[in-house]
């Protein structure tokens, strides 16, 4: 274990709430940032390409996710010399280190979802929602 930059603790630590693996955890965690990691597993993608893969997702939100991934260094952002200007994504070796995890949380939400809604559809799906 590091020691955990904050000083107020020595290990990281997700469970105290000044460790900034808190942070990471929240971004990790994010709809959009699962299904973009997803997205990039398979290769670089266009801004483009990506949005509409992740039916749904605005513009602005998919740029934000983008963003947080490239800080985090788990996504690069490579801009090609053309005219218009050619922007591909690609996960890191960081990046596809938590892309398997991801995966797997995917496929579980895929196989489980019938069962963790019951019976009544609407209102399980409704509370999903909220």
């Amino acid at each position: 274990m590091e020691a955990c930059p904050t000083g107020k603790h020595h290990d990281h630590n997700v469970y105290e709430a000044e460790c900034p693996c808190r942070s990471l955890l929240e971004l990790l965690a994010n709809k959009w940032t699962a299904l973009a990691i997803g997205g990039l597993e398979a290769g670089p993608m266009r801004f483009g390409a990506l949005k509409h893969l992740l039916s749904n997702v605005s513009p602005k939100m998919l740029a934000q996710t983008l963003r947080r991934l490239e800080d985090s260094d788990l996504v690069t952002r490579t801009v090609y010399p053309s005219v218009p200007a050619h922007v591909e994504y690609e996960l890191t070796d960081l990046g596809r280190s938590v892309a398997e995890p991801l995966r797997s949380l995917r496929v579980w939400v895929e196989h489980h979802l019938d069962d963790v809604i019951g019976h009544d559809r609407e209102r399980d799906l409704s509370l999903l929602e909220g």
